[in-house]
């Protein structure tokens, strides 16, 4: 019998633009071809919370969507905060990302408060962050995505960011040449895509720390054709980047 993997996208129908579902897509089948039972739930504002989490997807939203879900999401602050500092893996893009450091000042209107398991503060700007982008990050090599944000992150001290951006006018905050940030085992970035997909080394880290949470170790039992798959599906990704790391900005 499959070992259960459960992942819980957070606020799909409110924060889930520009593809980022396709990370939920690709942690699922990643999971499977590598021998476990991906249990998928869906958790928007007023619903129940699933009885066990081991990985937690958020995606990006505009402001709007982003002042729908900020009371439910301080319901769930403590629990969330527990989760990550067990070390429960989580992907937050965008707007999720902006949301889980210490507060989010819009350009316009109040600022929304943070739930603080990243060491960042945000500050909407009228110049926006757009385009195609690569980072280098030391723990997962060339990441490519695209960007597309008016808000400025910045990290605290002490707080490392996912990686580093060659040129100023892109990134975090366009600045210090820093994207995303990492804490425990919980990612945040800029990133669409979707991530995943173009950048399996991550989906293949927030799985490993899943099972390894949950069942102590990470051991992998694909079949020869679920072995087969992954390599044809890591070959494409790396096809992928290398297309997307030749596109201009």
């Amino acid at each position: 019998m499959a070992e259960v993997i459960d992942v819980l996208s957070l606020y799909p129908k409110d924060m889930n633009i520009y593809g980022d579902s396709g990370n939920l897509l690709t942690v699922e089948r990643r999971l499977s071809l590598n021998g476990f039972e991906p249990r998928i739930h869906y958790y928007n504002q007023g619903d129940a919370w699933p009885d066990h989490v081991d990985m937690i997807l958020g995606g990006g939203g505009q402001d709007e969507g982003q002042r729908k879900i900020i009371r439910d999401l301080c319901k769930r602050a403590e629990l969330l905060r527990g989760l990550a500092h067990q070390g429960t893996p989580m992907l937050m893009i965008c707007g999720l990302y902006q949301l889980f450091g210490e507060y989010f000042q819009p350009i316009e209107g109040d600022r929304l408060p943070g739930i603080c398991v990243l060491g960042i503060h945000t500050i909407g700007e009228k110049l926006r962050l757009i385009g195609n982008l690569v980072e280098h990050s030391e723990q997962f090599g060339a990441v490519v995505g695209y960007e597309n944000h008016s808000g400025q992150t910045f990290l605290h001290e002490g707080t490392k960011p996912l990686g580093q951006v060659d040129s100023i006018s892109t990134g975090n905050n366009g600045a210090d040449r820093t994207e995303g940030a990492i804490n425990h085992n919980v990612i945040g970035t800029y990133m669409h895509g979707s991530l995943l997909p173009k950048n399996p080394k991550i989906a293949d880290f927030l799985i490993a720390k899943a099972c390894e949470l949950r069942y102590g170790a990470y051991e992998p039992h694909p079949s020869d054709k679920g072995m087969a798959e992954l390599k044809r599906l890591d070959a494409l990704a790396q096809h992928a980047k290398s297309v997307a790391m030749r596109r201009p900005r």
